[in-house]
Order: structure tokens, then sequence, then C-alpha cells
């Protein structure tokens, strides 16, 4: 088989053989097609020479089709319909009828937060679908991203990408998180309490310290760290019912998962915020089933910090 010239092959041949077909007359053609009679000619003799065939002949003040043109017609037709309805128009994403996978990264927080929330407003709005929840952090995501071919993302990602785009969510604060029993303390956590038990952190890396160290440093401060975990979950088991102290996001203290028996307040040293965001890739910014996920997560996230 020979191999296609695919770079002689122009859409607009296509476009100009239809017009020709239906007007039957290169100077009618090429007014329709708001071009040069000239360059309507022209279309018609590199479409003689792509198809080696005449295709169309001049009897009197028509331009006949031949046998081939006839055939090519419906086939030509079809094409053309097709890259106009599924590749050239933005078709709105329906997900009743979706019943593909919707692929979604969240950071150990995000995930702990809002899985649950999401899984339950796809079930219901995308019955047919199916969910992943894939980990990503500032580390990975990139990769994660390319890997599992990833709708979307959310998190608190500060570093700039130029391949994503993002959209602000909301902005978390910190609050101190303890068991009353267990560690003696009350609200308003002070300082000297806050000083005197020692400290659990959630940090994924292992490290016994935070940027809440430096700041204690430059104030002549130092607290005791007795433990590190990755996940939030695991944190929130360890101080209960134990002398120790976690400084965590407000959100995930007040979840509805968990029982009522630890106490949580703003804490008497600076923490700063942090802005957790929806990130995806740049190119599928108007991609419809994308627009759809997004406006999705937005709301549900919205709602969730609102409650």
């Amino acid at each position: 088989m020979n191999e296609i010239n695919w770079r002689a092959v122009d859409l607009n041949l296509l476009v100009a053989f239809t017009t020709l077909m239906e007007q039957r007359s290169v100077t009618k053609a090429a007014d329709k097609l708001a071009v040069g009679q000239s360059a309507m000619s022209h279309s018609l003799s590199r479409l003689r020479s792509l198809l080696n065939d005449p295709l169309f002949s001049r009897q009197g003040h028509l331009m006949v089709p031949s046998k081939k043109a006839l055939e090519l017609d419906p086939v030509i037709s079809r094409i053309l319909n097709q890259i106009s309805t599924e590749v050239l128009s933005l078709q709105e994403f329906e997900p009743s009828s979706f019943s593909g996978t919707f692929k979604i990264g969240l950071t150990d927080y995000a995930e702990l937060l809002f899985a649950p929330l999401l899984f339950d407003l796809l079930a219901e709005q995308a019955s047919n679908s199916q969910v992943c929840f894939y980990h990503v952090d500032k580390g990975n995501y990139q990769q994660v991203f390319d890997q599992h071919k990833l709708d979307v993302m959310i998190g608190s990602i500060s570093e700039e990408n130029k391949n994503f785009s993002r959209q602000f969510l909301y902005t978390e604060q910190h609050v101190c998180l303890f068991d009353h029993q267990a560690t003696g303390i009350s609200l308003p956590v002070s300082m000297h309490d806050y000083l005197s038990v020692p400290h659990a952190l959630a940090n994924p890396g292992g490290q016994l310290s935070s940027q809440v160290d430096a700041q204690l440093a430059e104030l002549g401060l130092l607290r005791q760290v007795s433990a590190t975990c990755r996940s939030f979950l695991t944190l929130r088991h360890l101080i209960r019912g134990r002398k120790l102290l976690c400084v965590v996001p407000e959100l995930m203290a007040k979840m509805d998962l968990f029982s009522n028996e630890l106490h949580f307040g703003k804490p008497p040293v600076d923490v700063p915020d942090f802005d957790i965001e929806m990130l995806w890739q740049r190119r599928n910014d108007q991609h419809s089933r994308s627009l759809w996920l997004r406006e999705l997560v937005s709301r549900a996230v919205s709602a969730q910090v609102l409650r």
C-alpha cells in the first residue's frame, strides 16, 4: 500500500469539494466560500491531482460530477459532519451518561476532608462513573498527573507551574488540638501550656521540627516535639488520651468524623495560614468534562468550609 502524502491533504479541499457538489459552478462555489474564482479553480486542480480523477467536467454552465465524485460525496460529507460535531464543537458534558473514571489527586489532608464528599456527589450526579483518588504532594504531583492522567488535584501547592492552571478554594487556619483530660490544658491556650506539653507533628518527611520552632527560637523559647507521623488521621488518634498537643488545620479539628472529646483553640504563637487550591493541566482549561468536574469540586469544597 502506498503511503499517503498527508502534506497534500487540506481540510479546505474537502469543503471546496462539497461546495462544488452543491453549487455545480466554480463561480457560485467561490462566492459561497467568499474566495476568488481563481482560488476555487486552484482548489479543484489540487483535488483532481490528490484524488487522481477529473471529478467535475464542464457541460454548458454546469460542472457535472464524475462517477467517482458521486461516490465520494456522501463519504466526504460524513467526514466533515463528524469533524464539525465531534472535533470542532465544544459539546456539553452529560454526567448522567458518563461511564468512565474521574481521577482526582488529593493531599493527605484534602483526602481526609473531601474524598467522602466528592464520592457522594459523583455517585449522585454521575451514577455510572467510577472515581479513583490518588495521593499527591508538592513533590510528586506532576509525575502523578502524567502517570495516571489526573483530572484535577486538591491541596496546598505554592510553586507556580506554567503547565497547570489553578483555582483558589479557601484559606486554612491552624489551631492547637489536645485532649483536655490528658493534658490539663484549658482554653485559651497560653504560651506556658503550649511549651509545657510535648508536641506531635504531621510531617510526611518525618522531620521533628517546623517553621514554628524557628519562630520560637527567635523568642528564646523551645518546645518539645515527641512524635511525628504522616497522616492527620493517625495524629488525631495519637493525641487522644495522651499528654500531647498538635497544631492542625482548623477544618480537620472540626470534622464530624471524630468525637468531641478533644479541644482546639488558637495557638499562642503565629502559625501562617495556607491556601487550598485546585490544580489541573492547562491544556484542559476548556474541556467540557474538566469544566463540569471543577465546578462540582469548587461548590463541594465551599459548602464544606461554610458548614
